[in-house]
């Protein structure tokens, strides 16, 4: 079965360092004084709405009930606060993707999506075919807003679907029924022409015949795009303080064979660890993820990473909604938690991590263009990578052999530094 693994990376933070110098001092210095990026990479935004009617058990993301009306008003003031303390570090650069995620963006009315969207095209330049996506949930008032989003400029909508079983949906804490999802799904679909669903496999005492007509049913609505995750039990949520009884990793391995057996027969290809996509139908925004692209982060909890000519940058948000707003509308920086340079010593396995999630992998010039490093850098990891038979050896592609896309977490961690 595919897994993947976490980030884990020390980073030199920038700030305040006590009086102490930074063990990475002298590479940094070396950076700032040698340029080692010639172009900079596609560029994305991403934006965090943290409100949700309910948290679900098994979610780890920021996410945050909202208790009532969200503060919209606060959050876009706040938010047009934090795009113009980005701005100085992407001045000029095109955007190519737009993601609205969540929480529930979906929660905002469509004024709000209106005068986001506004907002957005008023700071940067942004492409006349970018794909922009917003997430929601198929909750019958959100599904109404589905329309007015589109006239905004939204032109793909993700829906959280997770599964059409209702009584796996009241496991799953989920605030819809499978009547509401279906009716989500016709909507968003009429609304814009890109519609990805999101489903969930091996869910608690799930069996592979519900799993398989979870897939059928979501293939029924003919959309271009499902992401489709097993279910696992993360740190710091309801579900791993009291787990359910999932089904063994036999039954699970079962599943995901049997999902993308029926995905191929369907005419969608498997082009990412959990991403099936109809031919020209690829999420570009995640493309840009797995092939190390920038992104800009906005909104509470929110991650970037930026590249400049001489350094690759990491930033990250303060995580509480109300403490972002705050700190975003002091217009002082503070609102910024952490800011860090990326290593070069790190990025082979930062590249790595991202690109090897693609089925297909990517070129190899791409690893010098995105990461200012060369073939000889990581020569020795590609060797041991294809000695264990994980890595393909075709000269051109840093791909996944079919074992090593099977074991990507050993894959992956060879790139370790």
């Amino acid at each position: 079965m595919t897994r993947t693994i976490p980030i884990r990376s020390e980073n030199w933070v920038l700030g305040d360092t006590g009086g102490k110098v930074s063990k990475s001092a002298l590479d940094i210095h070396q950076n700032l004084t040698n340029p080692f990026l010639k172009t900079l990479p596609p560029l994305s935004i991403y934006i965090h709405v943290p409100w949700c009617i309910k948290k679900c058990p098994y979610c780890d993301f920021n996410s945050h009930e909202a208790g009532g009306d969200i503060p919209e008003d606060r959050y876009l003031e706040a938010l047009q606060a934090d795009i113009e303390q980005t701005l100085p570090d992407v001045w000029g650069r095109q955007v190519h993707t737009v993601f609205i995620g969540g929480g529930t963006p979906s929660l905002l009315s469509a004024s709000a999506v209106d005068r986001l969207m506004a907002m957005l095209r008023t700071h940067f330049n942004i492409w006349p075919d970018a794909e922009i996506t917003l997430e929601a949930n198929p909750g019958a008032t959100e599904s109404s807003r589905f329309n007015s989003y589109a006239q905004s400029g939204i032109n793909r909508i993700s829906l959280g679907i997770q599964t059409f079983d209702d009584a796996q949906l009241r496991k799953l804490g989920r605030v819809h029924d499978a009547t509401q999802a279906r009716r989500a799904i016709e909507i968003a679909s009429g609304a814009v022409k890109r519609v990805n669903i999101d489903l969930m496999f091996a869910l608690p005492q799930q069996t592979f015949e519900s799993c398989m007509a979870d897939t059928q049913e979501a293939l029924a609505f003919g959309t271009e795009h499902l992401s489709i995750y097993q279910l696992t039990l993360e740190p710091n949520t309801i579900f791993a303080k009291f787990p359910p009884k999932l089904p063994d990793d036999d039954i699970a391995v079962a599943m995901e064979e049997g999902i993308e057996t029926l995905m191929t027969d369907h005419g969608f290809e498997r082009y990412e660890v959990s991403a099936f996509a109809r031919p020209g139908a690829r999420a570009r925004h995640n493309i840009n993820y797995w092939q190390f692209g920038d992104y800009i982060g906005l909104g509470p909890g929110a991650h970037g990473k930026v590249s400049f000519p001489d350094r690759i940058q990491r930033e990250v948000r303060l995580r509480n909604p109300e403490s972002w707003m705050k700190a975003c509308l002091e217009r002082n920086g503070s609102h910024i938690s952490e800011k860090k340079l990326v290593h070069r010593s790190d990025l082979p396995f930062e590249f790595m991590l991202n690109a090897l999630r693609l089925r297909e992998g990517v070129a190899i010039d791409l690893f010098s263009e995105r990461t200012g490093l060369t073939f000889s850098d990581i020569g020795r990891k590609i060797a041991l990578a294809r000695q264990k038979k994980l890595l393909t050896s075709d000269p051109s592609r840093f791909q996944a052999t079919d074992v090593g896309w099977r074991f990507l977490n050993e894959l992956q961690s060879i790139f370790l530094d």
